[in-house]
């Protein structure tokens, strides 16, 4: 008894998983788009969701910048948001030394 063929990735839908990776979509949404399990994805396609998932992340951080570079209450918050996150900084916590 035989299952499914193997599953080919070629340069499209590489690009296709790097594209939907890089917009934040669910990994079960792209391998569904697929019509691969989200196991075969990421065995495929580690490259592409590594890389989407960098394009996000630049993309978020390159927002929380323009925002922190402001001088309203979005901007104070978007900077401690950006202390907490990168740097472990707490309002409630004793300063380090």
């Amino acid at each position: 008894m035989r299952g499914r063929p193997a599953h080919k990735p070629d340069a499209m839908k590489r690009r296709f998983v790097e594209t939907l990776a890089g917009a934040a979509v669910p990994q079960a949404e792209v391998a569904a788009a697929l019509g691969v399990t989200v196991p075969t994805l990421r065995k495929h396609y580690r490259l592409e969701i590594q890389r989407g998932g960098a394009l996000v992340e630049a993309k978020l951080v390159s927002n929380l910048l323009r925002l922190a570079s402001g001088s309203d209450g979005v901007a104070v918050r978007a900077i401690a948001f950006a202390l907490r996150a990168r740097f472990g900084w707490s309002e409630h916590a004793p300063p380090r030394g």
